[in-house]
């Protein structure tokens, strides 16, 4: 049992690294700002699984996430940022249930500056705290108040946007993971139709598992349809690249602007 408790949170951990309030279902953000005043209500679901041979046995892990994030437009480069995740895992061993938890996660406030936009380049400052809302006991928090810190650029070149993102997120935690973490993340986005826009995703960020050799990679590809300026949808599907990385997960998610 000590092992499958150490597996799972190791696997719930990969969930917590970065808050994932990006363009979805791209995991790499853009510096757009809602302009001030509006708002924007983003829902988002994702649903992971995983299979990994630990000693001989089958280990399957299951984590699925519905998130929703409020963004305010304090000013027209600033926004405030409030998500709330709900999470819920299962780990099996050959079959048999060892894990399984649901609940409130640790609520993420953050705050996006565009402070430079020329000629179709931007660069934006995203700081943010994760506060400890989320059950640690249980798999669903960190049980300490961490922090992020994310640098965002992106360049336009029709009918292409191009993205970039830097990270470090202070990964404060009672479960004895690696707190400093390391983020780095690469987004093309097509403008394919006025409404449809395809996206693709790569990145990279630092194992939580302190005796890990290798750290999480992802590739990710989805669509974004737009509706209107005011609603979209999107779906995506993420894959890891490496065995620390989920080796699937599925994304779909509503963005409602007023």
């Amino acid at each position: 049992m000590k092992r499958s408790l150490i597996i799972t949170v190791l696997a719930v951990s990969i969930m917590y690294a970065l808050p994932a309030f990006a363009a979805h279902p791209l995991i790499t953000d853009d510096p757009d700002t809602q302009g001030k005043g509006k708002f924007q209500v983003e829902v988002n679901g994702e649903s992971g699984f995983d299979r990994e041979t630990v000693a001989g046995v089958t280990v399957k892990a299951r984590l699925s996430e519905i998130a929703t994030s409020l963004s305010y437009g304090v000013t027209k480069e600033v926004d405030l940022i409030v998500g709330i995740p709900y999470r819920n895992y299962s780990v099996k061993e050959d079959g048999t249930t060892v894990a399984e938890e649901n609940g409130f996660s640790d609520v993420a406030i953050e705050v996006k500056w565009r402070f430079f936009e020329k000629d179709g380049f931007a660069l934006a400052f995203k700081p943010g705290v994760s506060l400890a809302t989320g059950d640690e006991q249980k798999g669903l928090g960190t049980g300490k108040t961490g922090y992020s810190a994310l640098l965002i650029a992106s360049k336009e070149l029709e009918p292409l946007t191009f993205l970039v993102n830097l990270g470090h997120i202070r990964n404060e935690n009672k479960a004895d993971e690696q707190v400093g973490l390391w983020h780095i993340s690469a987004a093309v986005l097509y403008k394919a139709t006025e409404h449809l826009k395809l996206v693709a995703n790569v990145g990279q960020e630092t194992n939580t598992d302190k005796n890990a050799d290798k750290e999480p990679a992802f590739a990710l590809a989805g669509a974004i349809y737009a509706f209107t300026d005011s609603f979209e949808i999107d779906l995506g599907i993420k894959v890891g690249l490496n065995d620390p990385e989920m080796d699937t997960t599925y994304l779909a998610g509503a963005v409602f602007r007023f």
